[in-house]
Order: structure tokens, then C-alpha cells, then sequence
């Protein structure tokens, strides 16, 4: 007579010994894996596709009162972009807030624009990090969402060697196609371009989103490195006088059309001076704080803030309004009357 208990069988023998344990079939199954593996991808994405995008916008992410995505404001707003003619996202980006999102949060919210969006726009999910294996692992859930190709910024704060910089862009460039994302004004360390050169070896690297100046663009675009322009102030003269391929950008979130005539119609020092007030306007406080600010203000998302960012005071509201008077509001997304709001319009959240 036999029993179980548990994993063992016990059965009576003429000497009352037990047999040896035996594991269960599921744990011998062959070639087992988890379900996220960098090889399994839903687009697997030419790196060409990916350095022939000329606008790229860093879109922004919406909220609801209580702190949650607002996916209806997400999927509205990323379809005013698609029609005004923007020809990749970057989902999660520091405009995206991705560092105020949880990776769960982070993950959901490229694949949730893959399934809706991947067919008529170029998904590119930030999934860096300043910790080697996070950046390793957030890169194998995006590209197994999906994604087109992910953004990698260096690692910031707990700040690495050269030799260290390359070791953790060698370690996510084998996934699929990448943008180095080189912004020293955010990560306290510039990505000096002999570390460039040295990662450009892998055919997975499709170019870099440069906010250095336009002297460091030539001298990429001039050795055959794509370069997006980080900076929306230069991006006129990146891509016209410096051979940039494009922008990487915020203010397209309010005029995609016009910011797309700046990228695709030739040189057009009037229409990069018309839009130098609003430029400036949105990054007088840290990005993303006057592009949230005017979303709401075009009533194209709620007045809602993830703290640490609080909205611009009111009598930047009420220049941002005398601006889109000056542009017209035809040219900005949504079809609201551009509005001041009051202090108590906006919503603060810390706990979400």
C-alpha cells in the first residue's frame, strides 16, 4: 500500500526502506525558460528603419485625479501626433515622466502603444537606467512588448568609468535597435564621443540623441554617426547646417505639424524664429514642467501633476496663452480654447 506525501512516494518494501526522491516532470521539463527573452519580440525592427526617423516626439504622459495613467488623454494626444506627421514616440522618457513610473507601470504603457499605435508609428521605449542590470532587464520586457528600438541614457549619478560606459551599452545593444541619449546637463557626465566610436562597432546602434551642442553633431554626422538633436532650440540648424537626421523633441507635443515643416521642408530660418518664444517659453523650468503646463492649459490632458513637478505660475499660464495667440491656434493639438486656469485647477499628487 502506498501514500504521498508531498513530492514522495512511500511505499512498504520487504527491507522498509524508501526509494530515492524523485523530482516532478515540470522541473526536468527540457529547455525551459521564462516567458521575457530579449529574441522574442512581437517587431523585429531594421536599425535603418529606425535612423531614417526625422521628428520623434517625447511624448508625454497624461494622468487621471487620483495619479493613474489617463489612457484615454494618452491614446488621443499620441494620435494628433501620428496625424500631424510625427514618425516615432519615445515612450517613458523624462517628458514621459518614465522616472516617476514604476517598471510595471513603464512596461504596460510601451506595450499599451505598440498594440494601439505600432502600425503607424515607430515605438521607441526608454528603458535605461543607471543600473546595468535593471537597464538589461526593462530592455528585454520592452522589446518582448514590442518595441521598435529602446532609449539608453548612461548611467547617472552613481557615475561609472569610460571603460564602465561602454561595458553597460555593450550589455543592451545586443537586444535590438538603441539610441544613446547623451545629456550631461541631467546625468552630471557628458558621453564623450571615443566612447561613441567605440560602441558604434555594433550594428544595433541606430545614432544618438545629442544635447551637447551642434559642434558635437558634425562631428558625429561627419564620421557617419546618425544624430538626433535633443535640444528643440538647435534642432532648425542640426538638421539643416550640421547634418542631422532630425529631433528628438518636446514641443512637437503641442505643434507636431509645424515642427514636422521644420524637419522635412528645407531651411526655414522664419519659421525656426516664429517658434523660438515658444521654445523658450517650455524650458524656462526643467523639462517637463511647461510642456504639462500648456497641455493643460490646451485642455488636451487633466490639470494633473506627479509631484515632484508643480505647474508654472500664473503669469507664465498667461504668457504661454499670449503665445498661441501670436502662432494661432490652429496650429497646436486639441480644439479647446487655450485657457489660464486658476491655481486651484491643478492637482498635486505624491501617492499614486
Amino acid at each position: 500500500m502506498a501514500s504521498v506525501i508531498g513530492c514522495f512516494s512511500l511505499k512498504s518494501t520487504h527491507r522498509g526502506v524508501l526509494p530515492k526522491w524523485r523530482s516532478p516532470r515540470a522541473a526536468v521539463v527540457p529547455n525551459f525558460h521564462l516567458p521575457m527573452r530579449s529574441n522574442e519580440v512581437k517587431n523585429r525592427t531594421n536599425v535603418d528603419d529606425i535612423k531614417s526617423l526625422r521628428l520623434i516626439t517625447a511624448i508625454k504622459t497624461p494622468y487621471l485625479p487620483d495619479g493613474r495613467f489617463d489612457l484615454e488623454a494618452y491614446d488621443a494626444l499620441v494620435n494628433m501626433q501620428i496625424e500631424d506627421g510625427v514618425e516615432g514616440v519615445i515612450v517613458g522618457g523624462t517628458t514621459g515622466e518614465g522616472q516617476l513610473m514604476s517598471w510595471d507601470e513603464h512596461i504596460m504603457l510601451i506595450g499599451h502603444t505598440v498594440n494601439c499605435f505600432g502600425s503607424s508609428v515607430k515605438v521607441i521605449g526608454n528603458t535605461g537606467s543607471n543600473s546595468t542590470r535593471e537597464a538589461i532587464h526593462a530592455t528585454e520586457q520592452g522589446f518582448a512588448v514590442g518595441m521598435h528600438a529602446a532609449l539608453h541614457i548612461n548611467p547617472y549619478y552613481g557615475k561609472t568609468s569610460l571603460e564602465g560606459l561602454v561595458s553597460h551599452f555593450d550589455s543592451v545593444l545586443p537586444m535590438g535597435p538603441t539610441i544613446i541619449y547623451n545629456v550631461p546637463s541631467r546625468t552630471g557626465q557628458d558621453i564623450p564621443p571615443r566612447v561613441v566610436h567605440t560602441v558604434a562597432q555594433s550594428t544595433n546602434l541606430a545614432g544618438i540623441k545629442e544635447c551637447v551642442g551642434n559642434d558635437r553633431v558634425e562631428q558625429y554626422t561627419s564620421s557617419g554617426i546618425v544624430v538626433w538633436s535633443g535640444n528643440d532650440d538647435e534642432c532648425h540648424d542640426s538638421r539643416w547646417d550640421y547634418s542631422a537626421t532630425g529631433v528628438i523633441s518636446v514641443t512637437s507635443n503641442l505643434v507636431p505639424r509645424l515642427m514636422r515643416e521644420l524637419m522635412f521642408g528645407g531651411k526655414n530660418p522664419t519659421l525656426n524664429a516664429k517658434l523660438l518664444p515658444l521654445i523658450q517659453w517650455l524650458f524656462r523650468e526643467p523639462n517637463p514642467i511647461g510642456v504639462n503646463t500648456a497641455l493643460a492649459q490646451l485642455g488636451v490632458v487633466r490639470p494633473v501633476f506627479r509631484l515632484p513637478y508643480v505647474p508654472l505660475p500664473l503669469a507664465k499660464r498667461v504668457e504661454f496663452v499670449n503665445i498661441v495667440e501670436e502662432l494661432g491656434r490652429e496650429n497646436f493639438v486639441g480644439e479647446r480654447d487655450v485657457r489660464v486656469l486658476d491655481d486651484d485647477d491643478f492637482v498635486l499628487i505624491g501617492r499614486y
